[in-house]
């Protein structure tokens, strides 16, 4: 049965279980953090945007547009990769 919320929109109660942690979204897709490397290409400009955006562009490794670097994956990097998603490109290196 749905319930409504303070705002007034519908919530259902089979949508997720009380406690139970929300998955945001995820750079690189599925994949657990710390499994192999990942090419990262910068799409778009730091210019315009908070100096921790570009500093997080810096400690990857990024120096300008359209640079690429290949870093392992780990927890962190991943973290810093979501708050800098919408200025780059993610791809994981395949093994060979």
């Amino acid at each position: 049965m749905p319930s409504k919320t303070k705002a007034g929109a519908v919530a259902m109660e089979s949508e997720r279980p009380a406690g139970e942690r929300r998955e945001g979204r995820d750079v690189v897709g599925a994949a657990p953090a710390g499994a192999g490397m990942l090419r990262v290409k910068q799409v778009r400009s730091g210019i315009g945007h908070p100096k921790g955006h570009r500093a997080t562009l810096r400690s990857i490794g990024l120096k300008h547009h359209q640079d690429v670097v290949v870093v392992p994956d780990s927890p962190s990097l991943r973290g810093m990769l979501n708050q800098v998603r919408h200025l780059v490109e993610v791809t994981k290196v395949e093994e060979a």
